[in-house]
């Protein structure tokens, strides 16, 4: 490969990560006017301004204010490390204990740092539209991570009579963001005893 051809296949990696950079910048400005603010009184040019970025770069990102719900999104699996989550069960592929207590500990993760986004998003999908369909989406993919975990297991781990659509529905149960909420806030729980109980309780309700 000549030196130019590096040079410029190097510029593309850097545009990549610029963009990716500039997508998660815009991200956390969002989540920190809108959990501060509230939806209602956030405009494009807030967050623009927030992230130091142009109007025009918020538009490019994420399309228009409806669209920002979706930089919620974005900055709730930014701060859970989603990239950890899929190396943790790449690392276990024949240990369903070991899986379930990622995906704990992913779940973990995602409600001490953005448990604030998320029960945001789901007060307001009660009247606005955009955030229920964000609220749905976000349960949706969570749900197919489990059922791809699940199904990735052979015949007979899985507790005698229990079927994936179930087990994803126990899952959902157990870990959950008002069950965090009451353990922690409630109860005075520190969030690595959630975790903990969370792994033990997957594994003796979901495990042969």
């Amino acid at each position: 490969m000549s030196a130019e051809r590096g040079r410029r296949r190097y510029d593309s990696l850097r545009r990549t990560a610029q963009a990716q950079a500039t997508r998660a910048g815009i991200a956390h400005a969002a989540r920190r006017l809108f959990v501060s603010r509230g939806w209602a009184a956030t405009t494009v040019r807030d967050v623009a301004r927030e992230a130091g970025v142009a109007v025009p770069t918020v538009y490019a990102a994420y399309g228009n204010k409806a669209g920002l719900i979706w930089a919620l999104a974005d900055a709730a699996d930014l701060s859970a490390d989603a990239s950890r989550q899929l190396a943790d069960l790449e690392a276990a592929p024949s240990d369903p204990e070991r899986q379930l207590a990622a995906m704990a500990s992913y779940d973990r993760r995602l409600f001490e740092r953005a448990g604030d986004v998320i029960t945001l998003v789901r007060e307001a999908g009660r009247t606005e539209d955009e955030f229920a369909t964000a609220y749905r989406e976000a349960r949706r993919r969570g749900d197919e991570t489990r059922v791809q975990v699940f199904s990735s297991w052979p015949e007979g781990v899985l507790r005698p009579g229990l079927d994936i659509p179930s087990a994803v529905d126990i899952y959902a149960a157990i870990c959950n963001i008002d069950v965090y909420t009451t353990l922690t806030t409630e109860r005075a729980w520190p969030p690595d005893r959630v975790e903990r109980w969370w792994s033990d309780a997957l594994a003796r309700e979901l495990l042969r």
